[in-house]
């Protein structure tokens, strides 16, 4: 089968940094789907493994997670789903990614395509919507109220792919008051578009913003990207005894602000349940499920922007390209081979 793969972590640049290759099928086997792929969509989380992670000696790394398409066929220890059903989902970091002709999955972490949806629209969705779902009902439990700011939260990244679905979830789910942060008017347009009830630019201080719109302290905070730069200002801007929530790693920081407000810290990432296989892994099936419905309904809209041709090395590396600017507005797919 075609896949497109890496042997080297390094930059983007290099002409070897993704290659188009030959890889047998995969063989299903347990509670294994094997999809045929119909479209992908790229993540910061495939530009950072490709960067730093280096596959097995003398094997090839396949990077994608995010993918809509069919199922092929289906192992002896299934039971959700039939051979021609449409799904979608995002893979695990612990197997071979979506960047190939076919790709066996866990139907736990598999939900149905939403049926208004194309291929393209439908992988647009999977990685971002888990994490933004995950960290806004799973870790900063925003229907629980704070003691101050509990309808108040901020948006940290509002136009990215995870800020993306993150307001709009907010908006089917909840009556919160949504500040999101934006830095170029086209972005600014996307996440008032989304459902974003107050824009901030994340490129000046943030605490001094917040304080200008004289809605208070919010209670919760959604950081999606570049936390490290905005810590100072969210340990400032949060309510006492909020709850901030982060997808990205952070270095030694000075926790003592945090501190002093009783701030809980929550990390997010969609991978944990089925890198560890978790006893809770299939939630993530269901919640595609849900978040399908959504969409059928009218609630939720794609995050898709942009279709970046067919699903090869050179389409893939300049999306690569393009997803490390930092600049994306919502999501870039490949679609078909």
């Amino acid at each position: 089968m075609k896949a497109i793969g890496y042997q080297n972590p390094g930059s983007i640049d290099l002409d070897n940094a993704l290659v188009d290759i030959t890889l047998d099928k995969p063989i299903v086997t347990g509670k294994d789907l094997l999809i045929k792929i119909h479209a992908v969509s790229v993540n910061p989380a495939d530009t950072k493994i490709r960067a730093m992670v280096s596959p097995p000696t003398d094997s090839w790394g396949v990077l994608g997670f995010d993918a809509s398409g069919v199922v092929e066929a289906v192992g002896p220890e299934t039971s959700q789903f039939n051979v021609g059903d449409e799904v979608y989902y995002s893979g695990s970091v612990a197997r071979p990614g979506t960047n190939s002709e076919f790709h066996l999955v866990d139907e736990r972490i598999v939900g149905k395509k939403p049926a208004s949806l194309s291929h393209p629209e439908a992988a647009a969705l999977p990685l971002t919507t888990l994490t933004a779902w995950e960290a806004l009902f799973d870790r900063l439990d925003v229907n629980r109220p704070t003691v101050q700011g509990s309808k108040l939260i901020l948006i940290i990244g509002g136009a990215g792919g995870v800020g993306s679905i993150a307001i709009q979830l907010l908006r089917a789910m909840t009556d919160m008051t949504i500040i999101a942060t934006a830095s170029r008017p086209e972005t600014e347009d996307w996440v008032r578009e989304l459902g974003a009830h107050h824009v901030l630019n994340h490129r000046k201080p943030l605490a001094p913003q917040v304080e200008a719109l004289g809605l208070g302290a919010p209670g919760f905070v959604f950081s999606t990207n570049q936390t490290h730069k905005h810590l100072p200002d969210i340990a400032e801007l949060i309510a006492p005894q909020g709850r901030f929530s982060m997808t990205d790693e952070l270095e030694p920081f000075e926790s003592r602000p945090f501190v002093m407000k009783a701030v809980s810290l929550h990390f997010e990432l969609m991978f944990t349940r089925a890198l560890f296989e978790t006893p809770d892994m299939d939630e993530q099936g269901k919640l595609l499920n849900q978040v399908a419905r959504l969409v059928d309904a009218g609630k939720i809209r794609t995050t898709l922007t942009n279709i970046a041709g067919k699903i090869n090395a050179q389409n893939l590396r300049a999306v690569h390209a393009q997803i490390e600017t930092g600049s994306a507005r919502g999501k870039v797919v490949l679609e078909g081979f």
